[in-house]
């Protein structure tokens, strides 16, 4: 009984252990989540408040309710797109009162004549601007006009400005009083797109040293998951051109760094699908059994430093010059891989070499003209040597 005692005892503190590791990487992420959207919730705050206080204070409306509301769904809208928020607010909140005002007069309130004046007001939207946005300013605004006009006069006027008010006071947080650092912004999306390349090309890299296909299709499944990770970043990088363009603190960013982060945004989506190509095709060299020469995972290996050299450089606001000549030693390493021998897929493995390397340069900066010229020059000799056993 007692053994028995202990033996479950002992099974059970693995499951104890895995459980508290679970919660501990919860609770990690959760603040993490916290840290990354607290600046967001800092600046709702401030534009709400301070939005209340022009409606209120200095124009003197009596329940501004719709100024903060206007504020905080402003900047609830995803990085890049608060300017356009603010104007489909107005445009929306627009529609709304004019449909609604219009009917009203014609057709008189009641349930059919709100059902009428919503559907209008939302093909009208839909017809004007085609937005999401647009079309819920639009149906909201009608249904306040509707329903609140026969009580409260006067409700459209008050209604358009604290719009106004709202989006101003909400963009003028971002640009001015609580801006985002654009840099920052980047660097923070870019983190997991950069850092899960070059994880799996590094893995690919040892699994074709080893010839070791499950290791290599383990890193072809990891890096498929990628797609949330890149739409951040997309994301990011017009945040990023937008905090740039309407603080005057990073105007100076938006042609220097920035706009080259922003910008290598394409190229590093184009490098992953090649990767994923590369990868793929190192799974198929291997289980194929297809010569592997030592130079083949040198090339793959120098590619993964480019990236991690090309993420380093990009967040220290640095010219990536380095990654720039990594990159190139993978195309060397490549080119050498082609001319010691290798099969169909490895042929395909160092075009994909090639390829990522172009897109890593064309990120950096450099024409797509200008990369290709350059991933010819260090590749060399295109042609493989003849084999010696071959009559």
């Amino acid at each position: 009984m007692v053994a028995a005692g202990r033996r479950g005892a002992d099974a059970g503190a693995p499951a104890i252990v895995r459980l508290w590791e679970r919660a501990v990487v919860t609770v990690r992420d959760r603040f993490r989540r916290v840290r990354a959207i607290g600046g967001l919730a800092v600046q709702a705050g401030l534009a709400a408040a301070l939005s209340w206080v022009v409606a209120h204070e200095l124009l003197h409306i009596s329940q501004p309710v719709f100024a903060p509301i206007s504020a905080v769904s402003t900047l609830a809208a995803s990085l890049g797109q608060r300017l356009r928020r603010t104007v489909e607010l107005i445009i929306g909140v627009t529609v709304g009162v004019l449909i609604g005002d219009l009917l009203l007069v014609v057709i008189g309130t009641g349930w059919w004549q709100l059902a009428l004046i919503v559907v209008l007001a939302i093909v009208v939207a839909l017809f004007l601007a085609g937005s999401a946005a647009v079309v819920i300013q639009a149906g909201a605004t009608a249904v306040l006009i509707c329903t609140l006009s026969p009580s409260t006069r006067d409700l459209e006027i008050p209604r358009f400005v604290d719009a106004l008010i709202g989006g101003g006071v909400a963009l003028l947080v971002t640009a001015v009083l609580l801006p985002l650092n654009p840099l920052r912004v980047l660097n923070r999306a870019a983190r997991p797109v950069l850092d899960l390349l070059v994880t799996q090309l590094d893995a690919t890299a040892e699994a074709l040293a080893e010839r070791d296909a499950t290791r290599a299709r383990t890193a072809r499944g990891e890096l498929r998951q990628n797609k949330s990770q890149l739409k951040a970043f997309v994301e990011a990088t017009q945040g990023a051109r937008e905090a740039s363009t309407l603080s005057p603190v990073h105007w100076r960013e938006r042609r220097g760094p920035v706009g080259r982060y922003a910008r290598a945004a394409e190229p590093i989506d184009r490098a992953m699908r090649n990767s994923g190509t590369l990868i793929r095709r190192s799974v198929t060299l291997i289980e194929d059994g297809e010569p592997v020469p030592e130079t083949l995972p040198e090339a793959v290996a120098d590619l993964a430093e480019a990236v991690r050299l090309l993420k380093r450089q990009f967040a220290a606001g640095a010219e990536p010059n380095r990654a720039r000549e990594q990159a190139l030693r993978a195309v060397q390493a490549a080119g050498r891989a082609y001319r010691d021998g290798v099969g169909f897929s490895g042929a395909v493995v160092v075009a994909q070499v090639r390829t990522t390397v172009s897109d890593l340069l064309v990120a950096t900066g450099l024409t797509q003209e200008e990369a290709n010229h350059l991933v010819r020059g260090m590749f060399g000799d295109l042609r493989a040597p003849a084999d010696p056993h071959r009559d």
